[in-house]
């Protein structure tokens, strides 16, 4: 079975996939990849199932050896790729020879880059998922980010999967424009919205916020306008979803994300659109980001529409 060496493991990087879904109950978010439209496209260029795993890079990518070759393809940010030295393109499908290395250095533009392998990484599956849940050392590469020195083991190509070569698919620049993340997040109203005045939900939405240094996957932490609730009431803790943005004492408001505690007791002011939750996983350190409030009929026909696009292959790929 082919392989991918560790030669140097980046910031923090993990194997992911598209996470485990239905098991909030047990109190197990979902995890997988912070930016699921990035690996989803990823995966479409190596001729990969949209959910296979692959490699999550944050910040500051890795050093990968593969000394049998395969067939790769980069997506998400920037990091500087270079295979033997030479750059090596974003959003397109490539080989790498036997022993070829291909190095990533740090971010230029967000905040991960996905590494996907035509196979798929192949690791135990918990819960039916690949994806690495780092608080609780759970599923991945033995439950935590890679090291230098650990040996990955790539997939069996499916049957029948044909790339047509390295360098035969490239996503088109029109999709790239449309699926790029986006400063500006789209909301939706949160549960507890009504228990914010008018002028506090107009402050949370005119404002402009920093991501703060603790951000992680379990929760992006802003700096900026103070909002607060009026309702006075205690809340009792409830189920929270991905995106949920809960201003807890203090008023500096939290966006959960997808390691995200399955519940909450702070108020929710809004929600992000699902169709901005790819945009979440692409925010750094020192980042601003406003709010723009939309009703729920465009936050579905938006989604509709970016789904429309990525279940077009004379859209997504040339």
């Amino acid at each position: 079975m082919a392989v991918i060496q560790v030669m140097e493991p980046g910031l923090f990087t993990t194997v992911q996939d598209l996470g485990r879904e239905g098991f909030g109950p047990m109190g197990v978010s979902p995890s997988g990849a912070a930016d699921a439209i990035s690996l989803r496209v990823g995966n479409r260029l190596v001729g990969n199932a949209e959910g296979a795993a692959g490699l999550e890079m944050t910040l500051l990518g890795g050093t990968f050896e593969f000394p049998d070759g395969a067939v790769v393809a980069l997506a998400g940010s920037d990091f500087g790729a270079t295979l033997d030295g030479r750059p090596a393109e974003l959003w397109a499908t490539f080989e790498t020879k036997p022993g070829q290395v291909l190095r990533m250095g740090p971010t230029r533009t967000g905040a991960r880059c996905y590494l996907c392998v035509q196979g798929g990484i192949e690791v135990e599956l918990f819960l039916g998922s690949a994806s690495t849940h780092g608080l609780s050392g759970l599923g991945g590469h033995e439950g935590r980010a890679l090291r230098k020195g650990d040996v990955l083991e790539i997939g069996v190509t499916n049957a029948g999967v044909d790339n047509g070569g390295a360098g035969a698919a490239r996503l088109r620049r029109r999709a790239l424009q449309h699926l790029t993340a986006r400063r500006v997040l789209r909301v939706t109203p949160g549960p507890q919205s009504e228990w914010f005045s008018e002028a506090a939900k107009r402050l949370f939405h005119a404002g402009r916020y920093v991501v703060a240094e603790e951000s992680n996957r379990m929760g992006i932490r802003l700096k900026g306008e103070t909002v607060l609730e009026t309702a006075g009431e205690e809340m009792i803790s409830e189920g929270v979803s991905l995106g949920a943005i809960q201003v807890p004492e203090g008023g500096q408001p939290i966006i959960l994300f997808v390691e995200q505690q399955t519940t909450g007791g702070y108020p929710k002011i809004a929600n992000v659109i699902s169709a901005d939750f790819h945009s979440l996983g692409q925010l750094r350190p020192r980042d601003e980001v406003r709010f723009e409030r939309v009703d729920w009929e465009t936050a579905r026909s938006l989604l509709r529409e970016q789904e429309e696009i990525l279940a077009s292959e004379a859209r997504l790929f040339e």
